[in-house]
C-alpha cells in the first residue's frame, strides 16, 4: 500500500547518520524501517539519497535533531536539493520520548523518534541562512571568544601587576597579548560592518534598532546571526524560550520550590544581552523606571537585569519585525511595558 506520508529520522554523530524510515499508510497505521548507518560525508548524503529514492510518496521529510554542529553539512546538503528538513531542539525531542514512556537511548532508538514526531506532528521547515548571516555568525561568536579571552588576560595583568617580585619579562608578555586581542576585537568587527553595509536593507533595519539607549552594533548582530534574523520566531514568548529567559516554575502540592529562567537555550543570546541590560537599567530611562520599580518591590540585583534583558529582547524584536525605530514616549503593548508577574520576580541570571 503506498503510504501518505514518509518521514526519515537521522540521527547525527561526528562519524556516523543512523537513519530511519517511518511511514504512514492510509488507514493512519504507522511503520517503521530498520534502521540504515551512513558516513557523515558527501559520500554518504549521496549513498542516503539513493536509499530514499528507492521509495515513491508524495510527501518526504527529514527529521534531525540540532547535535552542535554535526548537522549542518547534511542539512544543507538537502536543502540546496529542494527536500523538505525540520531540524529539532535536543529539549523538544527529550520531552517528546518521556510522553511515549520511552527509557532507552541508542543511536537507533532516537532515529525512530526523530522519525516517529515527523509522522505525528507537523513540523516547521528549516531555513537555510543566507551566505551574509551564516558569516555574520561565525564572526559574532568569535568576537564573544576573543572578548572573554581579553577580560581573562586584563584579570592576570591587573594580578601580576600587584604581585610581588613579577619579572618584567611577563608583564610584558601579558601586555603583548592584551594588544593583539584588542587588534584582533577591532578587525573582528571592522568585518561584519563590511559584510552588513554590502546589504542597504539590512544596515538600514540594524541602524533603526541600534536607537535603543543600551543597546550597541555588535549586540544586535549576535542577536540577529543566532536567530536567522528571526526567521522562525512567531511571537515574543517563543522568542524568550529560544534564548532561555523563560520562567520555570517548580510547585507541586505543598511544596513550593524555586522559580527561576529555564536557560534551556541559546547562552549566547543571554550573554549578548547581559551587558547592554545592565546599562540600559542607568542610562535608558524607561528601563531605568522598570529596573527601579522591580528592585524597589524586591531588592535582588539580578532578577532586575534578568527582566530588563527579556524585555530588551522582546524590544529588539518587536523594532525588528515592524521596521521601525525605538520611540521613547510611545506607548507599547502590554507585553512589553508592563511589570512580570509575582513568578517572574524569582527569575535568576545566568
Amino acid at each position: 500500500m503506498k503510504p501518505l506520508k514518509l518521514c526519515i529520522g537521522i540521527d547525527v554523530s561526528k562519524d556516523t547518520l543512523v537513519c530511519c524510515k517511518g511511514s504512514l499508510d492510509p488507514g493512519n497505521r504507522i511503520s517503521f524501517s530498520k534502521p540504515r548507518s551512513f558516513s557523515n560525508d558527501h559520500e554518504g548524503f549521496a549513498q542516503l539519497s539513493g536509499w530514499i529514492k528507492e521509495e515513491s510518496c508524495p510527501e518526504i521529510r527529514f527529521v534531525m535533531e540540532a547535535t552542535g554542529v554535526y548537522y549542518e553539512n547534511l542539512a544543507y546538503w538537502l536543502d540546496s536539493r529542494g527536500s523538505q528538513l525540520s531540524v529539532i531542539l535536543p529539549g523538544k525531542i527529550k520531552h517528546y520520548a518521556k510522553s511515549l514512556n520511552i527509557k532507552t537511548k541508542t543511536d537507533t532508538v532516537d532515529a525512530r523518534i526523530l522519525s516517529r514526531i515527523g509522522l505525528e506532528r507537523k513540523l516547521d521547515s528549516w531555513k537555510m541562512p543566507s551566505g551574509a548571516m551564516r558569516e555574520i555568525k561565525f564572526l559574532s561568536r568569535e568576537y564573544r571568544e576573543v572578548k572573554a579571552k581579553l577580560v581573562v588576560s586584563k584579570n592576570q595583568l591587573h594580578a601580576k601587576m600587584h604581585s610581588y617580585g613579577c619579572p618584567p619579562s611577563v608583564e610584558k608578555r601579558l601586555k603583548k597579548q592584551i594588544g593583539l586581542l584588542e587588534t584582533q576585537l577591532l578587525e573582528i568587527e571592522a568585518e561584519i560592518r563590511k559584510t552588513v553595509m554590502a546589504d542597504n536593507t539590512l544596515y538600514d533595519r540594524i541602524n533603526r534598532i541600534v536607537t535603543i539607549p543600551g543597546v550597541g552594533f555588535m549586540t544586535v548582530m549576535s542577536i540577529l546571526s543566532e536567530t536567522n534574523a528571526f526567521v522562525l520566531v512567531k511571537n515574543a514568548k517563543q522568542l524568550v524560550s529560544y534564548a532561555g529567559l523563560d520562567i520555570q516554575h517548580n510547585r507541586s502540592g505543598l511544596k513550593e520550590g524555586k522559580t527561576k529562567i529555564s536557560k534551556r537555550g541559546n547562552s549566547f543570546i543571554r550573554n549578548a544581552l547581559y551587558m547592554p541590560a545592565l546599562c540600559a537599567s542607568k542610562r535608558n530611562p524607561s528601563m531605568k523606571v522598570f529596573y527601579n520599580r522591580l528592585i524597589e518591590r524586591k531588592p535582588a540585583k539580578k532578577i532586575g537585569i534578568t527582566a530588563v534583558a527579556r524585555k530588551l529582547l522582546i524590544l529588539i524584536y518587536t523594532l525588528w519585525k515592524n521596521n521601525e525605530e525605538f520611540e521613547p514616549e510611545r506607548k507599547r503593548s502590554r507585553q512589553t511595558d508592563d511589570l512580570p508577574t509575582q513568578d517572574e520576580h524569582n527569575v535568576l541570571l545566568q
